[in-house]
């Protein structure tokens, strides 16, 4: 079978994970990346070769690496600010190919908008290229491996869930542009909540079944910035990531929840509860999710890791992630995630992704699964700028932009 050479838009931490978590996957290697430095670009390419990947390098322009017949599928991980410039440059080096891409996959959230996400879908459909929404969590082994027991188990003999739970919880992002609103499209929810609600309507959806299985019947959301907007905790974002950073005068929410109310085909109403936070302070990434039925439960916390390691204050070194996402310490008792690209669904992600783009078969997930995402997404924002419930079946939200992403929220 022909393997899929990957290029890489972007080369910053999300990429290295997902160029990790290839290892795992077959026919596949990673062919190029390409970054806003060709010294990043080159540094995740080496990564690749390194991890016996394939003879990766590193491309200039996003266009040039669509066009060399070396390529055959693009993965996005760069800024959400970037995603209609990069889909345009993919196409236009998509035209210049004599056998077109196989695919192209992009990372959440799809965009930051409606318009936005409506323009991508627009841009790979006119240029006639597969696509893929990377949604890593619906692909976590805990969370695939819970939803096929619960409904081939329990669901049959005493009907099926009717609450899930998802949640997503750290310290805070790597890069700048991840704290600043009107880059990344809001703060929080628009970062993270995308995973959790995903993931929640995935739980409660029958194996099988199409995604309009389940009609959204009302979205109620809450923002709130609970530690950064404090003069101390502002004063270290400047301090880390720069003078652009300003959360005293233009902050981004920290945290964030929404209740996702659905009808099933029956007439049975559903609940998905979403909570996700940048001002989580504990051993590090913290995924958790619940699945609800009549007589039956189910549960699962990425830190539960069954590894574990103590140190005592004797124990000294520099502060780093060598044990754990996000890790928050390093002293006393930790828990270890001994292989994180799997453990959190990037390595099954990659592995579907890979097989459809080759088989030319549609993904599960595909740009449009994205863009209801990014509906629901929105519907929470205003659902949270207007303190009511918000149906985004009757709810014009097509013009809508996020306070928060205008610089304009006020916690």
């Amino acid at each position: 079978m022909k393997r899929l050479s990957i290029g890489f838009v972007g080369a910053g931490f999300n990429t290295n994970f997902h160029i990790q978590s290839l290892v795992e996957v077959r026919d596949c290697v990673v062919g190029g990346v390409t970054s806003r430095t060709r010294e990043s670009a080159d540094k995740s390419a080496a990564l690749a070769r390194e991890l016996g990947l394939g003879e990766a390098r590193g491309f200039d322009t996003v266009e040039e690496m669509a066009a060399d017949p070396g390529i055959d599928a693009i993965w996005i991980n760069s800024p959400n600010d970037s995603r209609i410039a990069v889909m345009e440059a993919i196409a236009a080096g998509n035209a210049r190919r004599e056998v077109p891409l196989s695919g192209v996959a992009c990372e959440k959230p799809l965009a930051r908008n409606l318009v936005e996400a409506r323009k991508v879908v627009e841009i790979m459909e006119k240029a006639g290229i597969s696509t893929g929404y990377l949604e890593n969590q619906v692909f976590t082994p805990s969370v695939v491996r819970g939803k096929e027991v619960i409904w081939g188990r329990a669901a049959p003999l005493t009907g099926r869930p009717y609450l899930a739970r998802a949640a997503e919880e750290h310290c805070g992002p790597h890069s700048p542009w991840f704290w600043r609103g009107e880059i990344q499209g809001g703060g929080v929810m628009n970062d993270m909540m995308c995973h959790s609600v995903e993931t929640a309507r995935f739980l409660l959806t029958a194996p099988g079944a199409p995604r309009d299985s389940l009609t959204i019947v009302s979205v109620n959301a809450q923002i709130a910035s609970l530690k950064w907007t404090r003069p101390e905790y502002a004063q270290q974002l400047k301090d880390t990531h720069g003078e652009e950073v300003d959360y005293i005068n233009t902050p981004s929410e920290d945290f964030a929840r929404c209740t996702v109310t659905y009808r099933d085909q029956q007439g049975h109403t559903l609940i998905a509860e979403a909570t996700t936070s940048w001002a989580f302070v504990g051993a590090g990434l913290r995924l958790s999710f619940e699945l609800l039925g009549p007589e039956y439960s189910m549960r699962s916390n990425s830190l539960e890791t069954g590894l574990e390691a103590f140190f005592s204050r004797k124990v000294v070194g520099d502060s780093g992630e060598d044990m754990i996402e996000k890790q928050n310490a390093e002293q006393g008792v930790m828990p270890i995630v001994p292989a994180e690209a799997s453990a959190y669904g990037y390595a099954a992600e990659n592995r579907h992704m890979v097989n459809c783009f080759l088989t030319g078969k549609t993904p599960d997930l595909t740009f449009n699964d994205g863009l209801e995402v990014v509906r629901i997404l929105m519907a929470a924002y205003l659902s949270a700028e207007t303190d009511r419930s918000v149906d985004p079946s009757v709810t014009d939200l097509e013009e809508f932009r996020p306070a928060v992403a205008q610089g304009k929220w006020r916690p």
